[in-house]
């Protein structure tokens, strides 16, 4: 039994004292809301209206239900008018996950304009240089920086591109030569980020595939970004830089780009986040304003 509809039509009824008007009313036959006042009657086990041929009156009972009916309404109307208004709000917790390097460098200053412009949004970043579980660990978008993704039940948006660009320091070149081929990088010492999804940074447009320039282990491996920008700097050796991290170094001239005549391995910028029939406004909010302004943020790349 739908005790709520019956509710509201027990309502109807009382509110404008007779069966008929309320039937016409609700767009029904004055048979079947009879028979929803007798069902709700045999559900609660006590009349709540009596009826004759000329009239009809509450019961004791049936005036003391249809006031707790009329609170009870009223509320429930007032709670669903809440759930659509706050629904339609970019508002609440938005958890987001990034990499770490990835998150300082770029999405810094396009957060601040985010929280500016939805001052109602709470956001719980989480820096992460791995691969997590987004649905898991209950993030809400995931932001992930890949060649490609795994095919999973997770939605994807591609936000912006960027490149893989091998570089390393002039004192280093200076010392130990510049490589002009990619072969010859097998005769200098590697640094590596261990999470790249394959340790090369050179498309090779023969196989289509990233080529590996690597002979054999990398002189140091590090898990980010930042710290491999910083040895190279410091040069210890030629490494991949994603290209948001690669630019200001090459510009200012603490580093210098490696066989830049090669294609630079692309990468791109993706928001995951869970399906969902009813995206969230909040999550809606984030993914749309990061496809708008992080392509701009990222022009100054390689």
């Amino acid at each position: 039994m739908d005790t709520f509809n019956y509710m509201r039509a027990f309502r109807r009824i009382v509110e404008l004292g007779s069966l008929a008007k309320a039937a016409e009313a609700l767009d029904m036959s004055s048979a079947g809301l009879s028979k929803q006042l007798r069902a709700l009657e045999a559900h609660l086990g006590a009349v709540l209206i009596q009826r004759t041929t000329r009239k009809m009156s509450l019961t004791d009972t049936g005036a003391a239900y249809y006031a707790e009916c009329c609170r009870l309404l009223d509320e429930l109307d007032a709670l669903e008018k809440s759930v659509r208004r706050e629904s339609r709000l970019v508002s609440g917790r938005l958890r987001v996950n990034a990499p770490v390097s990835f998150a300082l460098s770029v999405l810094t200053p396009l957060l601040a304009r985010f929280l500016r412009q939805y001052p109602e949004l709470r956001l719980d970043l989480a820096m992460e240089d791995r691969l997590v579980d987004a649905v898991g660990q209950g993030f809400d978008v995931s932001i992930r920086l890949r060649a490609q993704l795994d095919d999973s039940s997770l939605i994807a948006r591609r936000l912006a591109s960027l490149t893989q660009v091998l570089c390393a320091a002039p004192s280093y070149l200076d010392s130990r030569g510049t490589p002009e081929s990619v072969d010859a990088l097998r005769g200098h010492d590697i640094l590596s980020y261990t999470l790249a999804e394959s340790p090369g940074a050179v498309a090779d447009e023969d196989a289509g595939q990233q080529a590996d320039p690597l002979a054999g282990p990398a002189l140091v491996q590090v898990n980010n970004s930042l710290m491999l920008r910083d040895l190279l700097e410091e040069g210890l050796g030629i490494g991949a830089l994603p290209s948001f991290l690669a630019a200001p170094a090459i510009a200012s001239g603490r580093l210098v780009r490696v066989l830049p005549q090669q294609p630079a391995a692309p990468r791109h910028v993706y928001a995951v986040y869970p399906t969902s029939r009813h995206l969230q406004p909040k999550v809606k909010a984030f993914v749309d304003f990061m496809a708008d302004h992080l392509p701009a943020a990222m022009r100054g790349d390689c």
